[in-house]
């Protein structure tokens, strides 16, 4: 058989990478496994079939509060200790392998503490298969009629697969049986080793209903472990050297040009059973790395990823042979992964190469976590923070499923004693933080143009040439005695073939003769058969051919349809958008309705209290200038009552003196008078004596006033002519503390109070207390009137038993002020002007005014 050209065939691929916006959370399931003593301590509740919840054990401390509260935590479903490996297959892991045989990819691992059950939960026990061997069961159930053969389809070391035809795959497989030294596949035939033989029993099998019977699959299987974020193959056969051993060597990631992640050199074993499948596992479980701790018996130390990868390609137009274009191949890949259990040390106790495994483990599933928390923030919030996924092997390998597309499933697994309390609290919080990160949803298998049922028509022609070629006397007829004898009795019968004589001439061309005529009607009935068995295959093939444009149109029809059932979906869709959309929208009208008709209460409102306060204060300012009209009549009033009274006073003071200097005067002129008499007298010159003087008028002593010297006489009133300067009670021989706080204001009034020899400070010190004997506080406040009032708190200093200091008070003076209506105090030359103006400063109540507790009134000149 030659190879096949590469040609196209028609062919409507699909979307390969996540273009669509369409994604789905991490699918997170819970389970509890069994204590291990039925007298242990439980820290876990299932409270639903999808919560959870954790409570503190009795031994452990209380938090600030005096007490823990109880946490619970939501999954997708959670399964309880009773839950059979049956049970969490169907849930978790036979969506994935529908989704395999559909050429979409999935990503399935489990995660808990150390000794949670995760081993248990992934590889199972005898009798009890867990997820793995019912996935590979499962698979194998499912495609087991439509395997190709072996080598046909071939991995190309770049995470590819090539395609070979039936010449190149026999080579293949006889050069694969002919070296020795090659380890062989392992054979279906083979007896199944008896540690996995029963692990699944012949009802709790199941297939897949996805299976397109028009294409042919292979399986391959692949086994890793990462050791201290090492990769290792554990199917890789290492050479026996008894003198030196090898240590395996590690292996590297690489990208390929999609731009998905695989272990370069990892060895891909084809497999054709669950038996091979599963014995594969065996032989790499046997190979990784387990150690006995305090916790666990068997305690992993590694993270193992068991990969499925299954290829298939479709069938030709025929449904013969497989299609030989490697664009026609699609290879789908599960991964099934067993994470190392965290643990920590200080209960482990672990020591050596243990402590160094022990960190590499809880460092890789730390940054599992990182990437998972930046990985939601960025999906939340829509940051572009970089995914540390190069920090871990095991991060950077599942990198394309998280950044790429797929199905991803966790199995949080819980130990509900009571001792792992703590961790069980932590893997928790990250469990129920991964379900909120979203991966692209895989895009849906290809669409083949070739008609369905190639396969199927294929074989039922095989059976029906068959059939018919056994019913014209073929060589499949052979066997059947009664159609051999109809046969035989249709050609004519033999002649007496017995010779008596040596002379016997006419038996021998009797019998010529008969068999002659026997070869002649075989020969017409050949040529008969094979001109109806032309005309039948010319019929079938135009049957065929009719039959194949029914198909295809109908084909072509349901496609059509799916496209309107597509669209008609996806206007349903956007439809129920518009429709949620449209609620939403008049549910935030409502709301801004209400806001609005708020605000237009609250502005009416305010308008309505703007208004009375308005009106209110239109109210104050007519009566404030009404008071101030009044108080502008009443000094006006008291103004002109006080100018006439004091001119009333000045001239009664002038006419009292007048009358007082004309006494003065007439006692001189009586004086003079005697004098000059007597001195007369006693010289004899004149013996008449002096008129009395007459009294001058009124007018006279106004002419005479005014005309007396320009220079002020001193103005007579009813208190002292020198009045006493009254000092404030504070000016004494003691030494004061001056005490003035810093937020006083400064009061430009005429009088202050005086005290002398005093310390000033605006914040008291026992130093400046020990140096006086007095204590005065200047404080501030508001009176009644609207002015500043002062008071003055006074008080002794003197010495407490302790060596400091302090103040016991004893007076309380208050300094009020007073706006002055007087004119100015200033003395001007001029005799009248000068006594009027005296008389306003006496009779004028003084600008500043103190009084204290002992009444006295207190005038500073200004």
């Amino acid at each position: 058989m030659q190879r096949t050209g590469k040609g196209k065939t028609p062919r409507r691929h699909g979307p390969r990478k996540a273009s669509n916006t369409e994604k789905d959370p991490v699918g997170v399931y819970c389970r509890i496994r069994p204590l291990g003593a039925e007298d242990e301590e439980c820290c876990v509740d299932m409270i639903s079939s999808s919560t959870i919840q954790l409570h503190a054990p009795d031994g452990l401390k209380a938090n600030r509060n005096g007490e823990f509260k109880e946490t619970q935590y939501t999954f997708k479903k959670i399964f309880g200790i009773n839950t059979t490996q049956v049970e969490l297959f169907d849930v978790i892991a036979k969506p994935l392998i529908d989704d395999l045989i559909d050429c979409k990819n999935g990503l399935l691992f489990t995660y808990g503490v150390t000794g949670s059950g995760k081993t248990f939960t992934m590889t199972g026990a005898p009798g009890d298969g867990g997820l793995l061997p019912r996935s590979l069961d499962m698979l194998f159930n499912s495609i087991s009629a439509f395997q190709a053969k072996r080598f046909v389809f071939k991995p190309d070391e770049k995470n590819g697969m090539e395609i070979q035809n039936q010449v190149d795959a026999l080579l293949e497989r006889q050069k694969r049986d002919s070296q020795p030294s090659v380890p062989k596949t392992p054979a279906s035939r083979q007896r199944a080793d008896p540690e996995f033989a029963d692990m699944i029993s012949a009802d709790e099998a199941c297939k897949s209903e996805n299976v397109d019977e028009d294409c042919c699959y292979s399986v391959f299987v692949s086994y890793v472990e990462i050791y201290n974020n090492y990769i290792y193959d554990l199917l890789e056969d290492a050479s026996f050297d008894p003198i030196r051993s090898k240590a395996p060597q590690s292996k590297i990631l690489r990208e390929d040009q999609n731009h998905n992640m695989y272990v370069a050199g990892c060895t891909e074993v084809e497999v054709k059973s669950t038996e091979e499948a599963f014995e594969v596992f065996w032989k790499g479980q046997k190979k990784r790395r387990t150690a006995n701790t305090q916790l666990n018996r068997e305690s992993s130390r590694s993270h193992s990823v068991f990969t499925v990868k299954l290829a298939q390609a479709p069938l030709d137009a025929d449904g013969d042979h497989i299609l030989q274009d490697r664009n026609q191949v699609n290879v789908s890949q599960l991964c099934l992964v067993d994470l190392a259990g965290s643990e920590r040390t200080s209960r482990t106790r672990a020591e050596g190469s243990r402590l160094r495994e022990a960190g590499n483990i809880n460092q890789s599933l730390m940054t599992l976590r990182t990437c998972m928390e930046v990985l939601r923030e960025n999906q939340m919030y829509g940051t572009n923070k970089m995914v540390p996924y190069r920090d871990s092997k095991v991060t950077h390998l599942f990198k394309n499923y998280f950044d790429g597309e797929g199905k991803v499933r966790m199995i949080l697994c819980v130990n509900p004693k009571a001792d792992d309390y703590e961790e069980t609290m932590l893997v928790m919080r990250f469990a129920e933080m991964t379900q909120e990160v979203e991966v692209a949803r895989p895009a849906d298998g290809p669409i083949y143009v070739l008609p369905a049922g190639r396969r199927q028509r294929h074989q039922a022609s095989r059976d029906e040439m068959s059939r018919r070629h056994e019913e014209r006397g073929g060589p499949g007829n052979s066997d059947d005695p009664d159609m051999l004898s109809r046969l035989i009795e249709s050609l004519p019968a033999l002649p007496p073939s017995e010779v008596v004589d040596a002379f016997d001439d006419q038996t021998l061309p009797r019998l010529v003769e008969v068999l002659e005529k026997r070869q002649h009607i075989r020969q017409m009935i050949s040529e008969q058969f094979k001109t109806k068995a032309n005309t039948l295959m010319s019929m079938l093939q135009q049957f065929d051919n009719q039959h194949s444009a029914k198909e295809t149109f109908l084909h072509n029809q349901q496609s059509k349809l799916n496209e309107k059932d597509k669209m008609v979906v996806s206007q349903k869709m956007e439809l129920e958008r518009l429709e949620k959309k449209s609620k939403m929208l008049e549910y935030k009208i409502d709301i801004l309705q209400k806001t609005t008709d708020m605000y237009e209460q609250d502005k009416r409102s305010l308008q309505n209290e703007l208004e009375t306060r308005e009106q209110r204060l239109q109210r104050e300012l007519g009566e404030r200038r009404r008071l101030e009209q009044r108080m502008h009549g009443v000094v006006t009033d008291t103004r002109h009552k006080w100018e006439k009274e004091c001119e009333r006073r000045v001239n009664a003071k002038q006419m009292e003196m007048q009358n007082k200097l004309w006494v003065k005067d007439e006692k001189l002129k009586q004086l003079k008078a005697i004098v000059t008499e007597s001195n007369s007298t006693s010289g004899g010159s004149s013996s008449e004596c002096p008129e009395k003087p007459a009294r001058p008028s009124r007018e006279r002593d106004k002419t005479i006033t005014q005309k007396r010297s320009a220079s002020p006489s001193p103005t007579p009133t009813a208190l002292p002519v020198h009045p006493m300067h009254r000092r404030s009670h504070s000016a004494g021989g003691e030494k004061w503390v001056d005490h003035k706080p810093s937020s006083n204001l400064e009061l430009d009034t005429f009088m202050q109070p005086i005290i002398p020899n005093a310390i000033k400070v605006s914040t008291p010190s026992e130093k400046a207390l020990s140096k006086c004997q007095k204590y005065v506080l200047r404080h501030q406040e508001l009176a009644s009137d609207g002015e500043i009032e002062t008071q003055l708190i006074k008080g002794n200093v003197f010495k407490t038993r302790g060596g400091g200091q302090a103040v016991q008070f004893t007076d309380i003076e208050t300094l009020s002020q007073e706006f002055s209506t007087a004119p100015s105090r200033k003395r001007r030359s001029g005799s009248g002007e000068g006594r009027v103006q005296r008389e306003n400063i006496e009779n004028v109540p003084p600008v500043s005014s103190t009084s204290s507790s002992h009444g006295y009134q207190k005038r500073r000149k200004p």
